[in-house]
């Protein structure tokens, strides 16, 4: 990875955190159905002119009930779940909530998919929830708040997004990247929309929660989802992923910085707990530790 790429990965990780941002301040305002039905409409209409080509539309039509299911589990209901929580919980700590979807994708591959774990694997799950649990623990305790609710809340989303990337690998690993992100927002639209009508809000939200629900779908989505595949291209799938570590930070920060959200020491115990869960589930512990252990080895 250049210099370049890698601060295009860091600049995407930092839009990505910074959506927590837009989404705890716009969600009182607009409701977490409109919201999310005015960010994942704003994306399509941007993303969809991408994908107008013989090809893309062949995939979209051949596959659209699989690309349906993935617009419902990978951004409908995860979307208007966070939104829903983000009502009760700080925007850093759904930041790292967020990051337990690679510990859902290999507990559901490997009960739905009979993919292997590791018993590194089967540490970091245990690492990963335990780390949850602390950071329930300490949210609660902050906020002098029981935030069961909200935390389940972000646990089935971040349970569907595992569930989708294994749906995805499963039966839509041939339709394209861009086709699949453009079309499950188009589907994730489609079925928000008959449900906007019963929860629009009450009053017209101010101008700012307006500019907030533009820029989480345009700058948060849209953007980010062509940087995300740029990133794809240039560096592959399994560097462009390690944005999934770096988004928590960024939520966290940004959190502190522009809502002063407050890290107590024992939130902080839960979120190296997660992080770590997260790294050892997916691996990364194990391949830097084996790419030193190749480059300590004498040469011949």
């Amino acid at each position: 990875m250049q210099i370049r790429e890698f601060l295009e990965l860091v600049l995407l990780a930092s839009i990505w955190g910074a959506s927590f941002i837009f989404t705890r301040t716009a969600t009182p305002e607009f409701g977490p159905i409109s919201l999310i039905t005015l960010r994942a409409g704003l994306a399509s209409l941007i993303l969809l002119p991408f994908v107008c080509n013989r090809a893309a539309t062949r995939q979209l039509t051949q596959h659209w009930r699989g690309i349906l299911v993935v617009g419902l589990t990978n951004t409908a209901i995860p979307f208007c779940l966070f939104s829903y929580s983000l009502l009760h919980i700080g925007a850093g700590y759904a930041s790292v909530m967020n990051a337990t979807a690679p510990m859902f994708g290999a507990l559901i591959g490997w009960l739905w998919l009979k993919q292997r774990l590791s018993g590194l694997a089967v540490l970091g799950l245990l690492i990963g929830f335990m780390g949850v649990s602390v950071l329930s623990t300490a949210q609660a305790a902050a906020f002098d708040t029981l935030s069961i609710l909200p935390t389940l809340a972000t646990l089935v989303a971040t349970a569907l997004y595992g569930y989708a990337g294994c749906f995805t690998k499963q039966y839509l690993s041939d339709v394209k990247p861009m086709a699949l992100a453009a079309g499950s927002l188009f589907a994730a639209t489609i079925c928000l929309v008959p449900l906007n009508i019963w929860f629009m809000p009450d009053t017209l939200p101010s101008a700012k929660s307006w500019g907030d629900a533009i820029a989480l779908g345009v700058l948060c989505t849209a953007l980010a989802y062509l940087m995300y595949f740029r990133l794809i291209a240039s560096v592959g799938p399994s560097n462009a992923l390690t944005v999934a570590y770096l988004i928590p930070a960024f939520g966290i920060m940004w959190g502190i910085i522009l809502l002063n959200e407050t890290f107590t020491p024992l939130m902080w115990l839960g979120v190296i707990l997660v992080i770590c869960g997260v790294l050892l589930v997916t691996g990364v512990l194990k391949s830097l530790a084996d790419k030193r252990r190749l480059k300590s080895k004498p040469a011949h």
